[in-house]
């Protein structure tokens, strides 16, 4: 399947509709069933220690997956998280912005499954792990 948005149209996407979190997110890459979605690590992601907050990597998680089914259904705004199970699996490395990995696993009618993994940019070992599923607003 081929998206139907691609990075750029993804971002005006979320600016316009997620006014909120602008400049949080980046959308670096977008493929078939795949996105990499940056979260721009700032003061207000952190959590007492300095590392990146459970929030802020569900967050991004959550925004990931969302923007794998947009690549694909197009501009829905109404798509809703109607799941979500994150495993924090290692501190994020101070000061490094995160990097999250979201795939489709199912893409159907009136659901998408997607598996989504977060990186400390530069490591190669994921800190969270997390599996979303997403209501799709009726056509």
């Amino acid at each position: 399947m081929t998206p139907v948005m691609d990075a750029a149209a993804l971002t005006v996407f979320l600016e316009r509709e997620f006014p909120q979190v602008h400049g949080d997110f980046i959308v670096e890459r977008v493929a078939s069933m795949e996105v990499s979605v940056r979260l721009n690590v700032a003061e207000r992601h952190l959590r007492p220690g300095g590392t990146v907050s459970g929030p802020a990597m569900f967050a991004l998680a959550d925004v990931a997956i969302y923007l794998a089914t947009l690549a694909m259904i197009g501009p829905k705004a109404l798509a809703v998280t109607t799941n979500c199970s994150i495993d924090f699996m290692r501190k994020p490395a101070a000061g490094c912005d995160l990097i999250c990995q979201a795939r489709l696993l199912k893409l159907g009618r009136v659901l998408a499954v997607g598996d989504a993994l977060i990186f400390s940019e530069g490591q190669d070992r994921a800190v969270a792990r997390a599996g979303l599923t997403y209501s799709i607003p009726p056509r």
